[in-house]
């Protein structure tokens, strides 16, 4: 092992070997050296013990790495080993430590496609938000700063509601991260400040619902069909999305639209009456005659909402609100149809209990373990008032019949 006394001029003079390589040993630094190879490349290394084995690791290349930057590196280096870490495992770690984008794919396919009935919301808050800003990053190193910027862009370009959203799936994704891997030592997301939420109040006046209802009136029936079921329906937006006739079925009192526990948010499936203007509506979507056609059809979708490129259900039912905000001059989301909905049956004297009944609210009393009347009646009797009273504010007509109603 030749050794030399280390400077700049003596390792500016070392001459590359016929073949091969040679290792320079510094005199005054053990296990600080030079590799010079054959064709004149130099290399700084440094060797420590890690355990029982001895380790080399490089420390970089000469001349763009000079001297006294190597001794430093190689100090910091020989300072760990002697405190019983691998420097060279850690440069290691370093060098293949995975992106943010692998982590949140990660995260996707073991946990949340699995775990999460919202999982898609998760995926599209990822692909449009987030990994365009830090994806190509190394999860570990994501600071605080990066998320800010990330969450202040969110918020010029959308709403501080949707940075929210944001902010939630990034701390999700480390923490859930941080459980399997250990280099993620910190969660970035921890400890930023969110934007204050108030919960949405807003419910159509009956002037509103009738303006909303002559413009959809005018819309193409593909417009026009899930923002009026989601009004007299009172059922969510991706529950209307996954309609399918084969979940539609004609009994004695009418025909019901069963929900399966796949497409409603709790879980649970859920039975709505559809009558009256539903009924219409569904009809004229598919351009059939009757409701024996629209169920037994073989030439029909199954899926109500259906993607002509796709096959599958569209998913861009509710991107028309903006223009008919537009219109109408009305403030309101599609989930606002279904809050007036419910707002306005409970004004109607229908109970609480039977709207949240209508509106599948899970019930985690204790009594409703033992609760296991339908309530079906209930439920075509409040939606069937429901819809006769939009017909009168939409006709300014009193129905000619009025369902009665229990006392709340």
């Amino acid at each position: 092992m030749p050794r030399k006394k280390f400077t700049a001029r003596s390792i500016a003079v070392i001459k590359a070997p016929d073949q091969g390589q040679v290792d320079w040993w510094d005199k005054n630094f053990p296990g600080f050296g030079l590799r010079v190879s054959f064709g004149g490349r130099k290399a700084w290394q440094v060797m420590y013990r890690h355990g029982n084995r001895k380790r080399r690791m490089k420390l970089g290349p000469y001349p763009a790495l000079g001297l006294a930057d190597a001794r430093e590196l190689a100090t910091a280096a020989l300072r760990d080993a002697a405190l019983g870490k691998d420097p060279a495992a850690v440069k290691k770690a370093e060098r293949t430590a995975g992106t943010f984008k692998e982590l949140a794919d990660e995260y996707m396919e073991k946990y949340a496609k699995k775990e999460k009935r919202s999982w898609r919301k998760d995926q599209s808050m990822l692909d449009h938000n987030i990994l365009p800003a830090i994806g190509a990053f190394k999860a570990k190193d994501v600071a605080r700063l990066d998320i800010i910027r990330l969450l202040d862009a969110v918020t010029s370009r959308g709403t501080p509601i949707q940075a929210n959203r944001v902010h939630e799936v990034v701390r999700r994704v480390y923490s859930w991260g941080m459980a399997r891997d250990d280099s993620l030592l910190v969660n970035p997301a921890v400890g930023i400040e969110r934007h204050k939420e108030r919960a949405r109040e807003t419910v159509l006046k009956d002037d509103e619902i009738k303006s909303l209802w002559e413009t959809l009136d005018n819309a193409a029936a593909i417009v026009e069909a899930p923002f009026k079921l989601q009004l007299l329906t009172a059922q969510r937006g991706g529950e209307i999305k996954h309609m399918r006739r084969s979940d539609i079925g004609a009994e004695q009192d009418g025909l019901w639209w069963t929900i399966p526990g796949e497409f409603s948010k709790n879980g649970l499936t859920h039975r709505v009456p559809l009558a009256g203007q539903a009924i219409t509506i569904l009809l004229g979507l598919l351009k059939v005659g009757s409701a024996d056609e629209f169920l037994s059809s073989d030439e029909l979708p199954d899926w109500v909402f259906v993607s002509a490129r796709t096959g599958a259900p569209r998913t861009d039912l509710w991107k028309a609100v903006a223009g008919i905000r537009k219109s109408t001059g009305i403030e309101f989301t599609a989930h606002d149809l279904r809050r007036t909905a419910a707002s306005k049956m409970t004004g109607m004297g229908i109970s609480r209990l039977t709207v949240a009944k209508i509106l599948n609210h899970a019930d985690p009393s204790v009594t409703s373990i033992y609760d296991r009347h339908s309530y079906d009646a209930e439920k075509r009797q409040a939606l069937t008032a429901w819809g006769q009273r939009v017909t009168e504010i939409v006709t300014g007509e009193t129905a000619a019949k009025v369902v009665p109603l229990r006392p709340a």
